[in-house]
């Protein structure tokens, strides 16, 4: 198949097949697409015409596919940065400086109730989500963090006045577990001290009865 010569009906369809294919396929395989037809003259056209090219039909044991040149495959290389998935500790932190900054680590471990490793708080400033927004002028004078504008971008909010709030969160079945957890806690303290009530009243009446006896 020369430039100017126009391509038959089975040329095309078999450009089509190809073109469409999410993987290589044989000669017998694009027939079957085409009610059986014989595609092997067709394949040897259609790799003819694209022989040079910027896309070239090529052929991998049986089967063909269409691929970019290979002195042609630097031009594509895009570089692509893997995200990095948070650990729980770092999403809690960032949390904490989100809807309390500024806030220093010691606070961030009284809020979160453990130790925060410095590679955690690290990990945040790397993502460009969380900065040290200076030092707390009380004795030693702890760092503290605040959030950036990169945080807000990635996480689409124009202010942090953008973050949900409780109800929000509430609504979005994110607190549910916490609250259920703090009414079996209520719950809890209720019957203890109900039971601390019954005591109380037990010892009370011991008394009286001593008094009456004596």
């Amino acid at each position: 198949m020369t430039q100017d010569a126009v391509p038959d009906d089975l040329v095309r369809a078999v450009e089509a097949v190809l073109f469409a294919a999410e993987a290589p396929m044989s000669a017998a395989e694009i027939g079957e697409h085409l009610n059986g037809a014989d595609v092997r003259d067709a394949l040897a056209q259609l790799a003819a015409h694209y022989d040079g090219r910027g896309v070239e039909l090529v052929k991998r044991g049986p089967r063909w596919h269409l691929q970019t040149a290979p002195d042609l495959a630097h031009l594509l290389r895009r570089e692509r940065e893997e995200p990095k998935r948070l650990s729980r500790a770092a999403t809690e932190c960032l949390a904490i400086i989100a809807y309390h900054e500024p806030v220093s680590r010691a606070e961030i471990e009284s809020i979160r109730g453990v130790q925060t490793a410095k590679g955690t708080l690290d990990v945040l400033m790397e993502a460009g989500w969380v900065r040290a927004a200076g030092r707390r002028e009380v004795p030693g004078r702890p760092v503290i963090y605040a959030t950036t504008p990169e945080f807000l971008t990635h996480f689409g909010l124009a202010t942090r006045r953008d973050l949900p709030g409780l109800a929000e969160l509430r609504a979005a079945g994110l607190l549910e577990p916490v609250e259920d957890a703090l009414e079996r806690e209520i719950a809890s303290i209720h019957e203890i001290a109900k039971e601390m009530r019954l005591e109380e009243g037990d010892t009370e009446a011991s008394l009286d009865m001593g008094d009456e006896t004596a």
